[in-house]
């Protein structure tokens, strides 16, 4: 029978970031388990609408674990704990396009013309038995449209409409201003708007599925790194360094 206080005793969906993250630093492994399980679809999804590629951004969510892991000793909880990890993600998002391309100007982003994104039918008949089916191809076409958004757009749509971020949390995040985050999300609506009806709307929480086999196959993964980086003896140290990472 688990001992109380032991691992397995444990209710990790109730404890609050500040908790869970004083399990971690303690060596509870299952803590920042619980960690990822809450954070991964935010997560993949931020780093999705900047890299633009499925396998990418997985590749991009684990490293990011892996350095969360060995600097959540900084983590002061000035922000959320999710937010403090959306920071590390679009760190590794933005330092992997620099590598591979120069950075576009957005006055170059502006020039680009509407023709550009995908439209879409203008109506859809009611659903049928095959409702199912046809909600999936409305979804994989806001994906394709959201795909050809401009990067700068692209996360601001993804964070404000798909993962329903305040302005505030988003332009935190992103280290914009808050009038800047509206242009943006205003600019993505207007590129977007090739005769989306409400309809296809109603799929937008649906887009960009993450939970279920692809959430345990990545979390595994960062386990295994995790292990492999950091054996079960290494205690983590806060750094000389103060603050929290930023963009």
């Amino acid at each position: 029978m688990a001992q109380p206080g032991s691992t397995l005793a444990r209710d990790y969906a109730a404890m609050d970031d500040a908790a869970l993250v004083d399990l971690v630093l303690r060596g509870d492994r299952q803590a920042f388990r619980d960690i990822m399980r809450r954070c991964n679809q935010r997560l993949f999804r931020v780093a999705r609408g900047v890299v633009n590629d499925d396998a990418e951004a997985e590749d991009v969510v684990q490293a990011a674990y892996v350095d969360a892991f060995a600097k959540l000793g900084d983590f002061r909880g000035q922000a959320s704990l999710l937010t403090w990890l959306t920071r590390i993600v679009l760190n590794e998002c933005y330092g992997r396009l620099r590598k591979r391309r120069p950075v576009v100007d957005i006055d170059q982003v502006e020039a680009l013309q509407v023709d550009n994104i995908i439209s879409f039918p203008e109506k859809f008949g009611n659903e049928d038995p095959a409702a199912l089916a046809a909600r999936d191809q409305a979804r994989q076409l806001i994906e394709h449209a959201v795909d050809r958004l401009p990067e700068p757009f692209r996360i601001v749509f993804v964070m404000r409409e798909i993962e329903d971020c305040t302005v505030e949390e988003t332009a935190v995040v992103l280290e914009l201003r808050p009038e800047t985050v509206k242009t943006r999300l205003h600019r993505a609506r207007r590129l977007l708007r090739a005769q989306l009806n409400d309809a296809l709307s109603a799929t937008l929480a649906d887009a960009f599925p993450f939970l279920g086999t692809r959430c345990d196959r990545m979390t595994a993964a960062v386990m295994q790194r995790l292990e492999r980086t950091f054996p079960p003896a290494t205690e983590l140290r806060p750094s000389s360094t103060t603050g929290e990472p930023t963009c």
